[in-house]
């Protein structure tokens, strides 16, 4: 009995407050709001302390709950939290048949609520609770029952509810961290996307086990605390600060770096938040803080996010973004030269043990060379005779100056250049003297002034032989080294035979095959395109064009060999590549390539298309990526064709909608709406492409049920379903390397741009560098049909 005297009181609290906490505004039907106004943006509770309504979100904005008399006016709710933010023509509306919902002229129709049943009018009420009433004033919708990341007096938290942090302070999108009341009991603080088990958690309340229905309660006396049941207490978490007094608000909020604070508000001031509890000082507890492979490490006060050596920040703005590797693991296998790798230790560190094999060995060195001669291994860990092999990605690093194992990373030498990527050097190393650095680069320039006389011989020759042409000999050659060839016309007649053996056509024109003599021995087979009409309103444009395609060397773009430009004749002649294109290996049962190839191939494009985008000396925007235009060599290696190419052509000439250049099905939303087209275009289409690759059809067929016709709005179905097996006709594979792949994909067909990852972060995210954070609903994503 003693044990529910609290219960009661903390009941007598909650329902027996001051009168003025049970004052509320009547909204009634046809009430409207909207942004950017001083008069009717949002819609205050009777005292003036709480408010909801529209909130500025970047270019756009949201519907909140929030405190309008502090200094940043606090958000503690949020509706739509992961949607866009909505433009400044919005409305919202409280309609006639009492539906709260957005409204614009750019958007479609969003519900904020939905009631169970016909609401006839609304309050915001003292407590910060938003409420939609029947005609019988029971309330049948309310804020409360769908908390975002703030717990406020009065309102709790059930068994299986959460509460998920925000991406930062002014993004109240969902962020990195969440925290759960379980059902045994246990409150748990856990990263975003991860189970609830114990190697996940950095903060729990140690009840785990105590019985269901246990419920995290806020009181208004400052107290939050677990009660089950029964009335009985569990669990006090903070205690109470005394009789509630009147004008004081207290709420939990699951802040941004994932501690979970309680903060005391006095509503009758202009005054800030002040922060009364944590739930812990060491701000590098929040596992995952510092995304993959980086490390959190206090400095004075403050949580810092650093790097592994090897490793670059993926996001130099984005702490959580976590960190890539800057150099390739291509050199692995090889055995044509010295290794490439050397192992390095990072002290005091401690990360998520995911060890894939588990040796012994007497010494830290036998570890570390065991590792260095294991393709597998990216990292040991070694303690007490333990040695530990692990796998990228790395998660949850920090600094920990207790920890007793020894970490070690391996790095590409040509990567690390001696040093770590936080600029110490590797222990046991020491730095070199200038007299070493001064005979070392007097070395370096004498080699280079040698290859280069070395180099300008050989080119030289070359260019004398491939220029030094006898009528007599009957054959064309080329210098595939230097740059595209010139060809006239009636070359390339006898390279094709006539133009006999038509090989593909497509928007920019009809490609022929050919045979192209490299000397009196040898032949090379080639690909010569035949361009339809261009744009070029004289010669220097498009030898200005081809110059600058034939300037683009990457092994996953389709190599530029010569080109023709005679008379009103625009001819390319590019490298063959014998498995023909994507189209065939994804949509031809005979050319059926497995799963490995089909994942190979997607980092294959989006390795050419980081290329075009960002490291080629001009940037190219391909504007026609889809299946066809990426071909596959003896080897199953994806090459981007017709890059550039869309430049080259009149601004009407393609096979869609005047203006808009591309195929349909794989056209960003962004063509259709005449915005500025940016290389996130391409980005998009690689998305649609990327679905293709997994699910093996096209991104649009008829044939198919009208449920599965759209592969976008298929796949997303699939995803919240938990059922991607039926994407891939329940083939046994990887089931994560799976998932990961579908959230790539739905990332990039955004709506909106900006919201795209970039091509660097896709190719990241496909090697499984970097965390990927849950889609948005399917409402961002319109069908491009």
């Amino acid at each position: 009995m003693a044990a529910t005297l609290p219960f009661l009181l903390a009941l007598a609290f909650i329902f027996f407050t001051p009168a003025t906490a049970q004052k509320q505004t009547n909204i009634t039907l046809g009430a409207s709001l909207t942004p950017n106004t001083t008069t009717n943006s949002f819609w205050l509770s009777p005292s003036g302390a709480f408010a909801f309504g529209f909130y500025q979100r970047g270019d756009g904005y949201a519907v909140v709950v929030f405190l309008p008399r502090t200094p940043c006016k606090a958000i503690v709710w949020t509706a739509n939290r992961d949607y866009p933010p909505v433009p400044r023509n919005s409305t919202l509306r409280f309609t006639s048949d009492g539906r709260l919902v957005l409204q614009s002229t750019e958007a479609q129709e969003t519900f904020v609520a939905i009631p169970r049943e016909t609401a006839v009018s609304a309050s915001m009420l003292d407590t910060g609770n938003f409420v939609l009433h029947n005609s019988r004033r029971d309330v049948i919708w309310q804020t409360f029952d769908l908390p975002t990341d703030t717990l406020l007096t009065g309102q709790h938290l059930s068994p299986s509810q959460q509460l998920y942090s925000s991406a930062s302070g002014s993004d109240q999108s969902t962020g990195l961290f969440r925290l759960k009341m379980q059902k045994d009991g246990n409150l748990v603080q856990y990263p975003v996307a991860t189970p609830d088990t114990a190697e996940h958690a950095y903060w729990a309340s140690g009840t785990g086990g105590v019985g269901g229905n246990v419920t995290l309660y806020l009181d208004n006396d400052g107290s939050l605390y677990l009660l089950n049941a029964t009335g009985t207490y569990v669990n006090d978490i903070t205690a109470s600060r005394g009789p509630p007094k009147e004008g004081i608000i207290y709420l939990l909020r699951i802040d941004p770096d994932g501690i979970m604070r309680l903060y005391l508000y006095m509503a009758t001031q202009n005054a800030h938040l002040s922060e009364i509890w944590r739930s812990s000082d060491d701000k590098c507890s929040p596992k995952g803080l510092c995304g993959l492979n980086g490390f959190c490490a206090m400095n004075d006060l403050n949580p810092e996010c650093k790097c592994l050596p090897g490793f670059e920040r993926v996001n130099p703005v984005n702490r959580t973004s976590g960190c890539g590797r800057n150099f390739t693991g291509d050199s692995c296998m090889r055995t044509d030269a010295a290794p490439r790798y050397t192992i390095l230790p990072v002290s005091d560190t401690v990360w998520e043990d995911t060890a894939y094999s588990v040796l012994t060995f007497s010494t830290n060195e036998e570890c570390q060379k065991a590792c260095l001669q294991d393709c597998n291994c990216e990292a040991v860990i070694y303690n007490a005779q333990s040695c530990k092999k692990m796998r990228l990605p790395l998660k949850y690093g920090r600094r920990d100056l207790t920890n007793a194992n020894i970490f070690s990373i391996k790095v590409g030498e040509t990567g690390s250049n001696g040093t770590g990527a936080n600029g110490f050097m590797p222990e046991g190393k020491k730095r070199p003297s200038r007299r070493d650095i001064l005979i070392a680069v007097a070395s370096s320039i004498a080699f280079a002034i040698v290859m280069l006389a070395v180099s300008v011989i050989i080119v030289h020759r070359n260019r004398v032989w491939v220029y030094e042409r006898s009528p007599k000999e009957g054959f064309l050659t080329t210098i595939e080294d230097v740059a595209p060839t010139s060809y006239t016309f009636e070359d390339l007649k006898k390279v094709t035979g006539n133009f006999s053996e038509q090989i593909g056509r497509g928007a920019f024109g009809t490609v022929y095959k050919g045979t192209l003599m490299k000397n009196q021995h040898s032949s090379k087979a080639v690909a010569v395109k035949k361009l339809k009409e261009i744009s070029s309103d004289g010669e220097m444009e498009f030898l200005a064009e081809v110059k600058t395609i034939g300037k683009t060397h990457h092994r996953n773009l389709v190599r530029l060999l010569g080109y023709c430009h005679d008379g009103e004749n625009r001819l390319l002649v590019y490298e063959y590549m014998s498995n023909g294109s994507l189209a065939d290996v994804l949509f031809k049962a005979e050319h059926q390539a497995s799963w490995e190839v089909k994942m190979g191939i997607a980092q294959n494009v989006a390795r050419g298309l980081l290329y075009l985008h960002e490291e080629c000396e001009t940037q190219i925007i391909h504007c026609d990526i889809k299946p066809q235009n990426i071909l596959i060599d003896d080897n199953m290696q994806a090459k981007i064709a017709d890059f550039g190419l869309s430049k080259l052509l009149k601004p009407d000439q393609t096979n869609t909608t005047t203006m808009i250049r591309g195929t349909r099905g794989y056209v960003a939303p962004e063509w259709h709406k005449q915005r500025p087209v940016t290389v996130k275009a391409d980005t998009y289409s690689f998305g649609v492409v990327l679905l293709e690759i997994i699910c093996g059809r096209r991104c649009v067929d008829s044939s198919l049920p009208e449920e599965e016709a759209i592969l976008e709005d298929w796949v997303y179905h699939c995803f919240q379903a938990g059922e991607l097996d039926k994407l891939v006709h329940y083939q046994i594979i990887d089931q994560k390397q799976l998932e990961r792949m579908v959230k790539v994909a739905l990332w990039c067909i955004r709506e909106e741009p900006a919201l795209r990852p970039s091509m660097r972060k896709v190719l990241l995210m496909l090697e499984g560098t970097v965390d990927i954070p849950i889609p948005p609903c399917l409402t961002s994503f319109p069908s491009v049909i």
